[in-house]
């Protein structure tokens, strides 16, 4: 579900009730842990947290218009959606996040590539997302950026 919004707070004024608080957990959860230097913005109708150009002039290789996307989070037909891209690029990261889910979470995972689905609010581990956040840093993240689209 795309929203059209141009704000956060527009996207999350929209959300049915039933979502809007876990939106709004996991939004604090991630801004209270985002590094220095990414910055929360609307794209690809959701709610992004990115590189802006100010850090990033290039901006998005498939849209350098767009800053380069890190985190997004969408209330989604049927779920919740944290997509991370350090996941998807980086296999450390994606074995820490998978052991420790597993830890902390008694569901199975659901995910894609970069995509963690969360179809019951009550399974969304806040505290983990927070720690999964606070990983990488804008710097590391724009190596780990560029190191993959070079090797495409």
């Amino acid at each position: 579900m795309r929203s059209e919004a141009k704000t956060v707070e527009q996207y999350l004024s929209e959300l049915p009730e039933e979502r809007y608080e876990a939106m709004t957990q996991l939004r604090k959860t991630i801004l209270e842990n985002l590094p220095i230097g990414f910055e929360e913005s609307m794209n690809y109708g959701m709610i992004g947290y990115v590189v802006p150009h100010s850090i990033y002039p290039q901006g998005y290789h498939s849209n350098p218009k767009l800053p380069v996307p890190y985190i997004n989070i969408a209330s989604q037909k049927n779920f919740i959606a944290l997509y991370h891209m350090g996941l998807y690029s980086d296999p450390l990261l994606m074995s820490w996040w998978v052991e420790n889910y597993a830890k902390e979470v008694n569901t199975k995972l659901d995910m894609g590539k970069s995509c963690i689905r969360f179809k019951k609010t009550t399974n969304i581990p806040f505290s983990l997302i927070g720690e999964l956040t606070s990983k990488i840093s804008v710097k590391e993240w724009i190596t780990i950026y560029e190191k993959n689209r070079k090797s495409k």
